[in-house]
């Protein structure tokens, strides 16, 4: 397993840690956080082990980190309309 893999496990894990504990803003700061270490860590995971493991982390984290992800799609279906 490469180091990218592990990270991602890492990212996986403390996500999961850090929306367990409760957080006065929705936990929307940690989200922030995270988004921007995960983004880096995606291209690196894509770029050591290959598209399909890139796609496959890509998930996992849009599965942890849902509510920014369904946030992201209604602001994009209004900009579209307009």
């Amino acid at each position: 397993m490469t180091l990218s893999l592990i990270l991602a496990c890492f990212w996986i894990v403390m996500a999961n840690v850090l929306g367990m504990i409760p957080s006065r803003d929705n936990h929307w700061r940690r989200a922030y956080v995270l988004i921007g270490v995960g983004i880096p860590l995606l291209g690196l995971v894509t770029y050591q082990n290959g598209p399909w493991w890139g796609l496959a982390v890509m998930i996992a984290g849009m599965s942890v980190l849902r509510w920014p992800v369904v946030y992201l799609a209604r602001w994009l279906r209004g900009r579209v309309r307009m």
